[in-house]
């Protein structure tokens, strides 16, 4: 993934990663409201030692008073230390669970033992800390003093800090803590989001499709919710931008390097639902709108739509002029004002992939070529059936119907690699349902609706988002 691919993630996301960011600060303050405020206190130790009268000694002193002050500290943490000061404050805990609560420690170099204590009760905090400090300077006292009778221990303890008694609260960190829980729920939610993109099998926008073939994207038309209602745009709202996007469709259309081969064109999807059909329908009427003689033919020999959609009679048409019951010119019907005529599937045969492979269609089509400029075939979806494959291999070339948001990559991955395997070529990738809004919008103005979305004066035709 490249870095706009990332700021796609983040601004498709974004209320996912707001909310788990919300959730982490929520969390965080809910534990901290439920801990214990905990309060510490210190007492300050200074070590000397009473022998030495000359510079030397002095020096050598104070070092042996270094290099003692961290057994020292050690010691603040022992039973020996600890229990007098259970005794003296009357504390109802073993050594072990006050020696938790106790640390002592000495900086580099110095002769100073810092002893804190951290506690419940900021009183309790205080005593205890004094005490252990007055306890430690005992028992270094005994431990240093020479077995000589009346000898007195080299070694003093002078406690030079007193513990005072906390004001406030060293924890929880109110602050900390949910500072901590909204950069832990942002850090997740930005997982979470890039995570459930890697895993998005589906066809987002135009870069999911280079990344699966190098056909070009001829057209891009926008998710429209009345689409089932109104399947004519180009003729129900001719002015509309999910009309233009048709047009804009035309007109690549007419720059697609086709070579010697015929302006017949295969419009074909990888499964069912992806607007195929008024696609097709929809293209049809707009070359004929520019002039040229176009005819839209119903291929779809399984489920057709075709007549549906331009409110023609349907029950006689490709099927009956391939088995000689009927004559094209007699099944062809006109449609509209332009020069657009319509030959509607008729029956539902039993056998429609052999009929789109016959000699008999291959004819068919020749004659399509010689009498229209433009011949638009609607066919059935790539990957439950063969027909599509087989009827792009005779004709000028296939255009590819991807739907943004419902398409998987494995399928049209499949749906390429079924033209390639027939040496059908693909012509046009067109991306249909393509959102109006949000990240995956970007870069579609160039399909013919860049000045907002919208049919008419009709503020609630406005699409939703895919």
């Amino acid at each position: 993934m490249e870095l706009r691919d990332y700021i796609r993630v983040l601004r498709k996301n974004w209320i996912l990663i707001v909310l788990l960011t919300l959730v982490g600060v929520a969390a965080a303050a809910v534990f901290s409201v439920l801990q214990t405020p905990q309060y510490s206190a210190s007492s300050k130790v200074f070590v000397s030692t009473s022998n030495g009268q000359t510079v030397s000694e002095l020096q050598q002193g104070n070092t042996f008073t270094v290099q003692r002050v961290k057994t020292y500290s050690d010691l603040a943490t022992t039973p020996i230390v600890l229990l007098p000061v259970i005794a003296d404050l009357e504390l109802n805990m073993p050594a072990d669970a006050l020696a938790q609560k106790v640390s002592a420690s000495a900086p580099l170099d110095t002769s100073v033992i810092e002893i804190g204590v951290t506690d419940a009760d900021p009183v309790r905090a205080s005593e205890i800390a004094n005490a252990v400090a007055e306890s430690l300077t005992s028992v270094v006292e005994t431990i240093e003093k020479p077995e000589t009778d009346g000898a007195t221990s080299p070694v003093k303890l002078t406690l030079v800090q007193v513990a005072e008694v906390p004001s406030a609260p060293v924890s929880p960190r109110v602050l900390l803590n949910v500072v901590l829980g909204g950069l832990v729920g942002l850090v997740l939610g930005i997982a979470v989001a890039v995570l459930r993109e890697t895993l998005d099998n589906r066809i987002r926008n135009e870069r999911d499709v280079e990344l699966i073939t190098p056909a070009p994207i001829i057209g891009g038309i926008a998710f429209d919710p009345k689409a089932e209602q109104r399947p004519l745009i180009v003729q129900a709202d001719p002015r509309s931008p999910r009309a233009e996007s048709f047009r804009t469709l035309r007109t690549n259309l007419s720059f697609l390097d086709l070579g010697e081969r015929e302006r017949s064109f295969v419009v074909t999807s990888s499964v069912e639902a992806e607007g195929k059909s008024t696609t097709a329908a929809n293209l049809a009427i707009s070359l004929a709108d520019s002039g040229a003689r176009v005819l839209l033919v119903d291929a779809d020999l399984r489920r057709p739509k075709v007549a549906a959609y331009m409110g023609l009679e349907g029950a006689v048409g490709l099927t009956d002029v391939l088995i000689g019951r009927a004559e094209l010119a007699d099944v062809v019907q006109p449609w509209g004002r332009a020069k657009l005529y319509v030959l509607p599937a008729g029956k539902v045969p039993p056998n429609p992939s052999e009929l789109l492979g016959s000699t008999a269609m291959a004819r068919l089509i020749a004659v399509f070529n010689r009498e229209f400029d433009a011949v638009i075939f609607d066919a059935p979806p790539l990957l439950p059936v063969t027909d599509a494959a087989i009827l792009s291999k005779s004709v000028g070339g296939a255009i590819l119907v991807v739907a943004a948001g419902r398409t998987h990559k494995n399928q049209l991955r499949g749906a390429v690699t079924a033209l390639e395997n027939v040496d059908a070529p693909v012509s046009g990738i067109v991306l249909t349902m393509l959102p109006t809004r949000g990240p995956d919008a970007y870069g579609y103005g160039r399909y013919g609706y860049a000045y907002g979305y919208g049919y008419g004066r009709d503020a609630d035709d406005e699409p939703a988002k895919v």
